[in-house]
């Protein structure tokens, strides 16, 4: 029997570690956010909604089950985040600042389930609605 070279070895190992490198998570580990509906503000002015869809990533399926049963306060501390500070972004008044908001969303749910029971938050989806002008124009 002939010993598979390094090499080789090496690339069926590299392949194999593919999923993990590209950030997929454990299976049995996301739990779904419900949407967040968040007002946008400029200079103190509504001019919009965006509604966020995201899932947070917890650091084992044993987690992701005491994840799910805070669920609730999560989201509450969701909607309080969003509507105490602007979730825009300065340089684009008209865009979520999506970098900015995953941060503080993945502090929030860090802070009501345990640090040590969530690896991230990803938005999955954002979709901005524009308030209608009341006069048509």
């Amino acid at each position: 029997m002939r010993a598979i070279p390094p090499f080789l070895l090496s690339l069926v190992l590299a392949v194999a570690a593919v999923p993990a490198l590209a950030g997929d998570p454990e299976p049995g580990t996301t739990v779904e956010m419900p949407i967040l509906v968040a007002p946008l503000a400029v200079d103190g002015k509504l001019s919009g909604y965006a509604y966020v869809s995201s899932t947070i990533t917890a650091t084992s399926p044993n987690a992701a089950i005491d994840v799910r049963a805070k669920t609730p306060f999560i989201q509450d501390a969701y909607v309080r985040d969003v509507n105490g500070a602007s979730i825009v972004k300065s340089s684009a008044p008209d865009t979520v600042d999506q970098t900015g908001l995953a941060a503080r969303l993945l502090a929030d749910a860090r802070r009501i389930a345990g640090a040590e029971k969530i690896a991230g938050v990803k938005l999955t989806q954002v979709s901005i609605t524009p308030l209608r002008d009341p006069s048509g124009s």
